[in-house]
């Protein structure tokens, strides 16, 4: 069965582990995926994630990360461009999520970054999710 929207697959798997208290959520592997991936290892929202080959397309092993009282980082992840409803932004137009406590994902001409990497580099694009 083929998929239409694979980042939002992962999006709620994500979601759905981190409510269930699960250590690690395993996500179909694409290069969008992993650069989502990195993005969330980079800011701090997962511990880290493993690229596994397993002869097809590949999966991702993402692992979880909490916080002392066993509550997850990850308290909100929405995605915001579907394959329906594209949304772009120029850089100097991307959302503040939580006024900075949260971040952008978005994807540019330079790759899959966070909103206040962005901002550095002086590029928009796609906005694919929103991370509290």
């Amino acid at each position: 069965m083929s998929m239409s929207d694979p980042i939002a697959d992962m999006l709620t798997r994500i979601r759905n582990a981190a409510r269930v208290n699960r250590e690690y959520v395993n996500v179909r592997a694409s290069n969008i995926c992993e650069g989502i991936a990195s993005v969330l290892k980079k800011e701090g929202y997962v511990q880290d994630f493993d690229r596994i080959d397993d002869g097809k397309q590949g999966i991702l092993r993402i692992t979880l990360k909490y916080d002392r009282e066993g509550q997850p980082i990850i308290s909100e992840i929405a995605r915001t461009s579907k394959p329906g409803c594209r949304v772009y932004s120029p850089v100097d137009k991307l959302p503040h999520v939580m006024a900075g406590m949260g971040i952008v994902i978005v994807s540019t001409s330079k790759g899959v970054m966070s909103d206040r990497n962005c901002r550095e580099a002086n590029v928009g694009g796609e906005i694919l999710c929103t991370v509290s």
